[in-house]
């Protein structure tokens, strides 16, 4: 069981109604302090009023923080710009799961028991013929990542220690395997099971593209790419499907439930879809001489057209996951001489345009991440359909940490959001042949 973390900063007062409510105050280690109004309901009977959450802090962690003003976003304390050039994502997922950098026995004995775990019970097999070939990537893993609670009775009880470790353990090991498997499944090709010597990346790219019938070797260029993606996408505060994983968990609901409720989530267009959306963008634009079109229509207050790709909710400053994802992205296009694919040209000079024009850098419309990870990905040849569901990939060690992080938290109860009730008043049924 952890301790609270958050230290006493003082004190806020609310006057309401000519009475005043002393509220406690509380500071992070960074970021902006909080007012504690845990209280507030029962002493002075009114609610706070906060659609999206965006202004309230719905729990305690210490696992990510982001400054969206000044671009910053670090894992347990560490930047992801050094993260994404020196690390791997295996060694930060046990950084997410267990707080610290492993050392070498560690992190040799944390790969081996992942890579013990990534074969699924053979019945899953049988369970992705239920869906239709054309079912999208992430319909498909709901499906499965839910269903795991039904093969894997050893690790749904969240009271054990011991069984709660086994869940988060087979989440990040098999969700490769599981997202390997949709993408074959829709391809009509053979599913490929996993091969302990190779690292969790290269495993992964093993299983989506190899062939029964020839060798396949894991280009490394591609695979330090694809690494980074993951390791860019690992966390990210209390996001929406973070904070859906936290709230399905908040009732005791097993792991694998959890899980497929944040994939469901991440489903979302506004949320998983983004780098979905900047390529699809790029599509529509077409050709290099359309870009000044489309440049002048996002210009236009009154054009609905958005570049999407560009800029970033959260982080009023240069996205800091899109440097890293920069370089990987033009290491990618120069390994495989794609430079010359009409696509991919479209969203250089895109690029070039939004690092020079005036427009964008007063509007501060930097390419993000989702912008060079669409690229990216299709470059590596998978279909737009699996870019969310690589995100899906991973985010689950992120989900699985935040999730530890909810049960062992003391002060963590049941989500319950109130409301402003805006509906009739009392009033008295009549009959239906009185109407």
């Amino acid at each position: 069981m952890r301790d609270s973390k958050a230290v006493p900063a003082g004190k806020a007062t609310l006057t309401y109604k000519n009475q005043s409510y002393e509220l406690p105050v509380f500071a992070g280690s960074q970021g902006p302090e909080v007012i504690d109004i845990r209280r507030l309901y029962g002493d002075a009977g009114i609610f706070t009023y906060d659609p999206g959450f965006t202004s309230t802090a719905s729990c305690e962690s210490d696992i990510t923080f982001i400054d969206g003003d000044e671009g910053v976003l670090l894992y347990r304390g560490y930047p992801i710009d050094q993260l994404a050039a020196k690390s791997s994502f295996l060694e930060v997922c046990y950084l997410l799961l267990y707080g610290e950098l492993p050392s070498q026995q560690q992190m040799e004995k944390f790969r081996h028991t992942i890579s013990h775990h990534t074969m699924v019970h053979e019945q899953l097999a049988a369970f992705y013929r239920g869906f239709r070939r054309d079912a999208h990537p992430m319909a498909v893993l709901t499906g499965v990542v839910g269903a795991l609670s039904a093969f894997y009775h050893d690790s749904t009880d969240i009271t054990d220690p011991a069984q709660r470790e086994l869940a988060c353990v087979r989440l990040v090991a098999k969700i490769p395997t599981i997202a390997a498997m949709a993408y074959r499944y829709s391809t009509g090709h053979p599913f490929v099971y996993p091969l302990n010597k190779l690292g969790y990346t290269e495993n992964f790219l093993r299983m989506c593209f190899s062939y029964p019938t020839e060798e396949y070797e894991v280009n490394p260029v591609l695979a330090k790419a694809l690494d980074t993606i993951f390791i860019l996408h690992a966390d990210h505060e209390q996001n929406a499907s973070t904070s859906t994983v936290r709230l399905a968990g908040s009732s005791g609901a097993n792991p694998f439930a959890c899980i497929a409720a944040g994939i469901a989530c991440l489903w979302g267009p506004a949320h998983g879809g983004a780098n979905e959306a900047a390529l699809k963008m790029l599509e529509t634009i077409g050709t290099v001489d359309r870009i000044p079109e489309f440049i002048k229509r996002a210009k236009d207050k009154n054009d609905p057209f958005r570049l999407m790709g560009f800029g970033h909710r959260v982080y009023k400053n240069y996205d800091p996951r899109a440097k890293a994802m920069q370089i990987q992205a033009h290491a990618v296009l120069d390994e495989l001489g794609l430079h010359n694919d009409p696509l991919l040209k479209v969203a250089m000079e895109l690029e070039r345009i939004a690092l020079q024009d005036d427009y964008f850098i007063e509007k501060k419309l930097y390419p993000n991440i989702d912008f060079y990870s669409g690229i990216t990905l299709k470059a590596l040849g998978f279909p737009v359909s699996m870019f969310t569901a690589l995100f899906a990939l991973a985010r689950t060690v992120g989900w699985i940490g935040q999730w530890k992080e909810m049960l062992e938290d003391p002060h963590q109860k049941i989500g319950r959001p109130r409301q402003i009730y805006t509906g009739a008043k009392p009033r008295e049924y009549v009959a239906i042949d009185k109407r």
